[in-house]
């Protein structure tokens, strides 16, 4: 027998799931089952499409099915399947160490409320370790399908795993898991033939094999007056494909539980879309939207939430083809009566059936959020707010849904408190108002302080507060929403929009000192000018149209694009303002240098850039203070 000790990250997970979610240990038997299941579907796959497999049908591989068998008197129930089986790499991998990446995270993700907790197991894909939260110790017994040999596997759920080669009684005689397990005192209450038929109903009933459950079972002889019991093996599983049924026929308690033994999510959905389409294609959809983000929402390799069927037939369930990325938030299932048994991973991008399938899903799940966002706010509201990020990367992404999308996402306003949507925004505009206004660039508060709005305030024309990072990228993708275009206000053509036309006197005055501060700072700006856009600031920042932003330029930076230009804004300055009224006076004066380079490094500031030499900056307001004190 081989002594093998456990991977760190599961020796502390481990004592993270037994300590942390005592309060709900019943749902060892949910993720014991769905692994079990999960082996049934692989193996069903593989015997209907290779021809190895499929001779092993009968001899080595048995009819699908799960047994759970109770042995009240010793406190042992076992768990048994007839599914693809493990051989003794498996079993190392799978059981001894965290394979998929993302699953160290569990272990920081994890709070102490035992809600939240047991919903981390099975987001996150590690329900066998829940197994020791009711045992002493589990022994596994596997055989891979179309090999020989049975490996037992067993543990306390402490330091580590014994791990051998087993035959004569103990042998299984076909493909399959059996999981033996030692109830502890806190175990003890589940060696109750009622209470594991009550779990795997709440559970499990749609799981799509059979469950039997051997048990003793007690039943009341009137004659002896005394209560016998019989030796019994039940089905306590409903056994269907639920997804199949008719809507009419479902509760939504149906909906809800089978939603918890896909994802092993404890939370309810918080709504969920159920389609059969028929015609040309016929296919079945049961997507669902998780109450709150995946965990792994904005990981590079989250994990796909739809599962593929074809007649019932459990494909695959981490493909990413089977919706845009965009929608990597949706669970649910996609049931085709059209696509051959054997589609594999690499032609699903090519296979047409599929794509129409998944152009039509992608078309009546934002249906859905659309017809939610009409009829009920409040539910809409809450998946904004999980949400709302993705669903803009498919407005940058997703052409052929661009309008639908633009209709469904939120943004933050000068004008409202919350979030509007653009179809609000746009009946707020004003007569004379030109386009949609935007601003972008960083903070939620350093925008709405931002000078470029002041002249917006001041004729109560409303901008859409842009603070999202993704803003960024969306907004140089889409130009108009219906007949009505975006503008930024961070680009200089903007103000050509709503600028108070200044005399031509003023102007004229103030061209000698536009010259010198332009003289002054040089190739640092693209060009000095007077402003239409400010009210109370004294200088602000602007590029122009076919340049980047000042945050667009930090995010292609930290992407690798390192071959930029330099930086070259246009400086705006305000006529009057208290400060260029002063500096208008005497133009030719020394101190005209200190303050045309402080006007422009604040306006910079204020746009979030960060300043080539912060010492120099000091040394000149250091002057100018001393100056003025």
């Amino acid at each position: 027998m081989a002594k093998q000790e456990f991977q760190t990250e599961v020796s502390q997970l481990l004592q993270l799931i037994v300590h942390s979610l005592y309060s709900h240990p019943e749902i060892f038997l949910r993720e014991l089952i769905s692994n079990s299941s999960d082996a049934l579907d692989k193996l069903r796959h593989l015997s209907l499409t290779d021809e190895k497999f499929k001779a092993l049908v009968g001899n080595g591989i048995d009819a699908p099915h799960i047994d759970l068998e109770l042995d009240e008197a010793n406190k042992l129930l076992t768990i048994s399947d007839t599914g693809v089986g493990m051989n003794k790499e498996d079993l190392i991998s799978h059981l001894g160490t965290i394979a998929r990446s993302g699953t160290k995270n569990f272990l920081s993700q994890l709070s102490g409320d035992a809600r939240k907790d047991s919903n981390l197991i099975g987001q996150f894909g590690v329900g066998f370790y829940s197994v020791f939260m009711v045992a002493d110790k589990v022994d596994v017994y596997s055989r891979k399908a179309g090999e020989e040999t049975t490996w037992k596997w067993t543990s306390d759920g402490k330091t580590g795993f014994d791990l051998e080669e087993v035959s004569g009684e103990h042998a299984r005689s076909a493909a399959g898991t059996t999981i033996v397990i030692h109830l502890n005192d806190e175990g003890a209450q589940y060696a109750n033939g009622w209470r594991l038929q009550e779990i795997v109903k709440k559970y499990s009933n749609h799981i799509a094999f059979p469950i039997f459950l051997t048990y003793d079972k007690s039943e009341w002889d009137a004659e002896k007056k005394e209560s016998i019991k019989t030796r019994t093996t039940e089905q306590v599983n409903a056994a269907s494909a639920m997804w199949r049924r008719s809507k009419s026929e479902l509760k939504d308690d149906d909906y809800k539980e089978m939603y918890k033994s896909l994802t092993g999510d404890w939370d309810d959905p918080l709504f969920w879309f159920h389609t059969r389409a028929e015609g040309t294609l016929e296919y079945t959809t049961l997507f669902y939207i998780p109450s709150k983000a995946p965990l792994d929402l904005y990981q590079q390799d989250y994990k796909g939430g739809v599962k593929l069927y074809v007649k019932r037939v459990f494909i695959m369930d981490d493909s990413k083809d089977l919706l845009p990325p965009y929608l990597r938030f949706v669970r649910g299932i996609i049931d085709s009566e059209d696509l051959p048994l054997n589609v594999s991973r690499e032609i699903l991008q090519q296979n047409k059936v599929l794509t129409s399938i998944k152009t039509a899903s992608v078309k009546k799940i934002l249906s859905e959020f659309k017809t939610i966002a009409t009829n009920d706010k409040e539910k809409y509201a809450q998946f904004i707010a999980e949400y709302n990020r993705p669903l803009k990367e498919g407005v940058y992404g997703d052409y052929a849904n661009r309008d639908t999308l633009l209709d469904l996402v939120r943004f933050k306003s000068t004008k409202v408190e919350g979030l509007t949507s653009l179809a609000e925004a746009k009946e707020r505009m004003q007569p004379e108002q030109k386009a949609l206004y935007y601003i972008t660039g960083g903070t939620e508060s350093m925008l709405r302080n931002s000078p470029l709005l002041e002249i917006y305030k001041k004729k109560g024309i409303e901008v859409l507060i842009l603070d999202d990072e993704i803003d960024e990228i969306v907004f140089s993708a889409v130009t108009n929403y219906g007949d009505v275009e975006f503008k930024s206000v961070n680009k200089s053509s903007t103000s050509e929009d709503v600028k108070d036309e200044a005399s031509p006197e003023k102007t004229e005055e103030l061209k000698p000192l536009l010259e010198k501060i332009k003289a002054t700072l040089g190739d640092a700006v693209k060009d000095v000018r007077a402003s239409s856009r400010l009210a109370d600031s004294p200088s602000v920042i602007v590029s122009d149209e076919d340049e980047p932003s000042a945050r667009m330029r930090r995010m292609m930076e930290a992407m690798g694009q390192k071959d930029l230009p330099a930086m070259q804004p246009t400086l705006e300055i305000n006529p009057d303002h208290e400060i260029i009224r002063k500096l208008l006076a005497d133009p030719s004066n020394s101190r005209v240098d200190d303050a045309a380079w402080l006007l422009f490094d604040q306006a910079l500031l204020l746009e979030g850039v960060p300043l080539k030499d912060p010492t120099t900056f000091v040394q000149r307001l250091n002057r100018v203070l001393n100056q003025s004190i």
